[in-house]
């Protein structure tokens, strides 16, 4: 299970795509949690928007692929660190895995999710729109089970009270 760590942080005044890119990131938890891990992970946010434009517009959905070594070359660390990171960008849905066949080998990589960083994030945000459905579903269910339980309670209570009395 994936910890997913929301934050308030605001941009500055006339941010630039970097600091944005930094914001979103730490706002929807995908920022590294370690102090000094890398400042650059905002990077693979950008260069995963910048290739799906492209390939958009070159109507070429390979080009909208980033290997997990190219993602951890934009971030500033390794592959297996990367790949430690991915799990979260996965759970929130804001990218996918995909692959695809190039020169007779098999490339596996991951795309944003929708040809735009504004689909992506419709898609997480429905995403997490339904896992706080279902949370509410189990909350009213937990307050139904609470009330169910203290009425059997107070039966078998009254129940054992009369056998002592009676």
């Amino acid at each position: 299970m994936t910890k997913i760590i929301l934050n308030q942080r605001e941009p500055g005044m006339n941010p630039n795509s970097d600091e944005l890119a930094r914001v979103i990131l730490e706002r929807i938890g995908l920022n590294p949690r370690k102090s000094g891990a890398t400042d650059k992970m905002h990077r693979t946010l950008l260069e995963l928007y910048e290739r799906s434009k492209e390939a958009t517009k070159e109507k070429d959905p390979k080009k909208s692929v980033m290997t997990v070594e190219e993602m951890g070359y934009f971030a500033g660390i390794s592959r297996q660190t990367m790949y430690d990171y991915l799990k979260r960008w996965l759970d929130l849905n804001l990218i996918t895995k995909t692959s695809f066949i190039d020169n007779q080998k098999v490339v596996i990589g991951y795309k944003l999710n929708g040809n735009t960083l504004e689909t992506a994030f419709e898609k997480s945000m429905v995403h997490i729109k339904n896992n706080m459905e279902l949370t509410l579903k189990y909350i009213g269910e937990l307050q139904k089970i609470i009330k169910n339980e203290k009425i059997s309670q107070h039966q078998q209570g009254r129940k054992f009270e009369e056998e002592i009395m009676g």
